[in-house]
């Protein structure tokens, strides 16, 4: 049971805020596309457009040579509103933790697996998904203390998965 936990649940990486993961740090891990969540890891569930710190974030990456896609559970219009204005290509209704839209993404960014990484706010999809799928992850805080209704049973079975990981020493959140 303990091993299932690590295996599916435990992240690649932790980082406070996306917007701390930077280009130097995926370069240096062969990293060349981001599969990023949207609501409650970029931007907060109820925020239908991107902030400057989203924006600049996206323009570091594109300086960079690193592609981005968005992969989330919302509906089209919710996703394309977001992604549109900034050229973001996406993937909406993904039903993670589904592979489909992880294999989807990383086939529309003409990457590998190995050099894909998915960040997320949430261990019951986001990393889940990826873990499943061979895709590093990366475990962010959600940008709100708030979730959609969707999200609130996810989130009391993570902190239960999150006081383990925190026990045996496995949770090392980048500042």
């Amino acid at each position: 049971m303990l091993n299932f936990l690590e295996k599916y649940f435990l992240p690649s990486d932790y980082f406070v805020n996306f917007n701390i993961i930077t280009p130097e740090y995926l370069k240096e891990r062969n990293i060349t596309a981001v599969i990023t969540d949207l609501d409650n890891t970029l931007v907060g569930y109820d925020e239908p457009h991107a902030n400057e710190t989203v924006t600049r974030w996206f323009k570091s990456m594109k300086e960079n040579d690193i592609k981005i896609t968005i992969v989330s559970n919302g509906n089209k219009v919710r996703v394309s509103e977001f992604c549109d204005p900034h050229d973001i290509n996406y993937i909406f209704s993904a039903k993670k933790p589904l592979g489909r839209g992880y294999r989807k993404a990383v086939r529309m960014m003409g990457t590998r697996k190995s050099e894909t990484v998915m960040v997320g706010d949430q261990l019951m999809t986001d990393i889940l998904g990826a873990n499943m799928e061979g895709v590093k992850s990366i475990l962010v805080l959600p940008v709100k203390s708030r979730d959609g209704w969707s999200t609130r049973a996810n989130r009391s079975i993570e902190r239960i998965i999150m006081r383990y990981f925190n026990r045996k020493g496995l949770i090392n959140w980048r500042q």
